[in-house]
């Protein structure tokens, strides 16, 4: 099942075995059964260390568990772990072969002092990009402690449990059979839910930090070039970071970074976080900020207030917070968030296989989800607010092209309607100004971003929009205060101009610096 490079790739990696695994599948006669031995037996015969045996008997078929021969580390995968999971398998094989994951020693000890008995069940779906990073968190916290246990499963491949459960978007985790989390989360995220006073004890770590030359805002392209190039200024640098890759982490294609022909969303953050790594930066983990507090006498610091109630001080400051999914705004919204109401394509559409959907937004995000979509459901309705659509002519010929897409213009969503438990429906008002029903049970949002500044707005110009105000060299109005990237006027989005803006707003910052007065 394995391409010959593959293996290869994987041979090297499984030099790093400590101890013997046992993969052990519980099979049945489906293709992917036979898919799924293929699978393990070609593993099992890439080393010494690891065999395979079909002698399991868990509910879910096809599935498999790793465990460590002869003790209790194991990680059970309840389907196949390709795509974007496939990273996920091979770590946990290494994991439960002795590699230590790459997790901070405090969150070590951390996870093992947890006290209780554990069972988790992720959904994820092979498309997800967020998905991953929570299956290989808990896959990981499983091997460090023997009393958390964790399953990941397909959705796709489940259907019956997804229908059961109500899901509709991924990656969706229970905790001893009740709802636990829904979305993107870290180890720090995980540790934050089950232990309360995580979140106190890391705050008080951060009270008695050093005033920083440069602290930055947001870990995104922008966040993450501005780190580079003060750190390389040898400028005591601090990165408050919520989450590395920021929107880049949901994004799926990325074919117009300059040098990189190809890349997605995922892969990109992680070489933004490696190359972070490589300098001198103080990375404040899982920390967003609150209040800005402007620098005054006799200091002349600013002021950061996290929302943990930390304050942080520093010479200057670098926001570049990015953005996030806009939202409808109507009744039901809400209501409905992750039970038919959605904001990925690429993450929820296959839960939405065969069913009738909505997209709101005409724009290049909106009519690319729509053809993305049409592909695995029965029915888009694409609803555009204006009379033209807004996106690529490339993109609007595909998306007319396609007999199972309804393209409604002039179309103003006033209500996403539903049953109590999941979506039923979405209510529009037309340019006849009458009210229209829609009946479907997939509504996602495609309507564009807003800058994550709300905490900024009594702090600094921003623009009706929330945008920070910015001029040629990154300048706020508040000096020493600099902003870059999508939070920003800067025009046009894009991955590759946030990054130039912080890398500008960086070079701002240190020219600021050195010519500040000498203190003391």
């Amino acid at each position: 099942m394995l391409q010959d490079d593959l293996k290869t790739q994987l041979r090297a990696y499984m030099q790093h075995l400590r101890h013997d695994v046992v993969l052990e599948a519980t099979l049945g006669k489906d293709d992917k059964s036979v898919e799924m031995r293929g699978l393990l037996e070609d593993i099992a015969g890439l080393s010494d260390k690891v065999s395979f045996s079909d002698a399991g008997d868990d509910a879910r078929r096809p599935s498999f568990l790793i465990h460590r021969a002869g003790s209790v580390e194991q990680v059970r995968f309840a389907g196949l772990p390709m795509g974007h999971e496939f990273t996920s398998l091979i770590l946990a094989l290494l994991q439960v072969g002795g590699h230590p994951p790459k997790i901070d020693a405090d969150q070590v000890e951390q996870i093992r002092a947890l006290d209780g008995d554990f069972a988790f069940e992720t959904y994820f779906s092979l498309s997800c990009q967020n998905c991953p990073d929570v299956v290989q968190a808990l896959n990981a916290m499983s091997v460090i402690n023997p009393r958390i246990r964790h399953v990941a499963i397909d959705g796709a491949l489940f259907q019956d449990e997804v229908e059961t459960r109500g899901i509709r978007t991924v990656p969706q985790v229970y905790l001893n059979g009740e709802p636990f989390a829904s979305g993107r989360m870290d180890v720090v995220q995980i540790l934050a839910k089950l232990d309360a006073s995580s979140a106190v004890r890391a705050a008080e770590k951060l009270k008695d930090v050093a005033p920083f030359d440069v602290l930055i805002l947001g870990a995104g392209p922008a966040g993450a070039s501005a780190a580079i190039y003060a750190a390389r200024k040898g400028l005591r640098t601090g990165l408050i970071a919520d989450r590395f890759g920021g929107q880049v982490m949901d994004t799926a294609g990325i074919e117009n970074f300059i040098s990189v022909q190809e890349t997605e969303g995922p892969k990109l953050s992680a070489a933004l976080e490696a190359h972070v790594r490589q300098y001198d930066v103080q990375i404040i983990a899982s920390q967003r900020g609150a209040k800005l507090i402007p620098a005054s006498e006799p200091e002349w610091l600013h002021e950061i207030v996290l929302e943990s109630g930390v304050s942080l001080r520093s010479k200057t400051v670098i926001l570049a917070t990015g953005a996030r999914w806009r939202q409808l705004g109507v009744p039901g919204e809400e209501e409905y968030r992750n039970k038919g109401v959605a904001y990925c394509p690429h993450c929820d559409g296959p839960f939405y296989k065969g069913k009738r959907v909505a997209v709101t937004g005409g724009g290049n995000s909106g009519v690319e989800a729509a053809i993305d979509l049409a592909g695995i459901v029965s029915h888009v309705t694409l609803l555009q607010r204006g009379p033209h659509l807004k996106a690529d002519k490339v993109l609007q010929d595909k998306l007319l092209s396609l007999k199972n897409v309804t393209v409604l213009r002039e179309a103003l969503t006033t209500r996403v309607e539903g049953n109590g438990e999941t979506v039923s429906g979405l209510t529009y008002r037309g340019g006849d100004g009458l009210e229209h029903h829609v009946e479907l049970e997939g509504v996602f949002v495609q309507i564009g971003l807003l800058p994550n500044t709300d905490w900024l707005k009594d702090s600094l110009e921003l623009t009706a929009y929330g945008e920070v105000v910015i001029d040629d060299h990154c300048r706020t109005s508040v000096p020493g205060v600099f902003a870059a990237g999508d939070a920003t006027t800067v025009p046009y989005k894009q991955i590759v101009v946030a990054t130039g803006e912080g890398a500008k707003a960086s070079l701002a910052a240190f020219d600021y610096l050195i010519r500040m007065p000498a203190q003391g």
